[in-house]
């Protein structure tokens, strides 16, 4: 069977679209069974399988069991997870900001950091709800409007980040992590350590981190769509990176692996679509 990949894309509801950047339901079948790479991103990984589980043989924190989810809600990260599969994969992925924390599930996005629960064990019974409307409804549309449904009942608007924090974080993940953050921290008014102790507790990473993570996230994307005769160390100088031995030393950091290898291995993952979680 010769591999084929199905992707197709949606905006949320108005009322989610402060928060949630997409939806992208995807469909692979025919590749050889094997290994993805989860990798950090600006958005917290929140994916509802269709049919198989999502099986994680290791999670980006060592101290977690592996487990598989139907519908797996995970915090940011600064690490890969590994996620077996059998060849064919199918389900919708969610590209929740952490701005959306506190609006959607009532808490911020730093209790989540760098673990991946049941999405049903995080908010219940409506959890379950979502995953079993996404295995019946048979097209992509239906499915998308069960997300809405579903998560427009859960967003509470009285639930919000401050607007400093939101405005910091949308500045550094719209500017792929290029903005200072001394300037951040100047155009709000506070000190730069005073901006890190909050920023670090709303989103369970300090702003430095979070703009080196979407400066990775940009360099993986255009060499995942770069002609081959554009070179790793023209995408790193495009990036901000130093040189190239910079952005390899993120990419091992944050990928655990070098941007050679990580391009060989692939198959094609929702995570190449842009705005979509990991």
């Amino acid at each position: 069977m010769e591999p084929t990949t199905e992707v197709v894309t949606a905006r949320p509801a108005p009322a989610l679209a402060a928060f949630i950047d997409g939806y992208v339901g995807y469909r692979m079948s025919g590749f050889a069974p094997g290994l993805h790479r989860g990798l950090p991103s600006r958005h917290m990984t929140f994916i509802v399988a269709i049919g198989h589980t999502i099986d994680v043989v290791a999670q980006t924190d060592p101290r977690q069991t592996p487990d598989y989810y139907g519908c797996v809600l995970s915090g940011l990260q600064a690490s890969n997870a590994t996620i077996a599969h059998t060849g064919f994969q199918q389900g919708v992925s969610i590209a929740l900001t952490p701005l959306g924390c506190r609006t959607l599930f009532g808490m911020p996005a730093s209790e989540l950091w760098n673990t991946s629960l049941e999405f049903a064990d995080v908010i219940g019974p409506p959890g379950h709800r979502l995953w079993e409307q996404l295995q019946t409804l048979p097209t992509w549309p239906e499915r998308f409007a069960a997300c809405d449904r579903v998560l427009t009942e859960l967003a509470r608007h009285d639930r919000v980040v401050t607007p400093e924090l939101t405005w910091a974080w949308r500045t550094l993940v719209d500017t792929d992590g290029t903005a200072p953050i001394g300037a951040l921290a100047e155009r709000i008014g506070w000190s730069r350590q005073h901006l890190a102790r909050r920023f670090g507790a709303e989103f369970g990473l300090g702003p430095k981190l979070a703009a080196r993570i979407a400066r990775f996230e940009r360099a993986r994307r255009m060499l995942e769509r770069t002609p081959s005769y554009v070179s790793i160390a023209q995408v790193a100088a495009a990036c901000g990176y130093y040189d190239q031995a910079h952005l390899n030393r993120d990419f091992a950091e944050l990928a655990g692996c070098s941007p050679t290898i990580w391009l060989a291995e692939e198959i094609p993952s929702v995570q190449d679509e842009p705005g979509v979680a990991g």
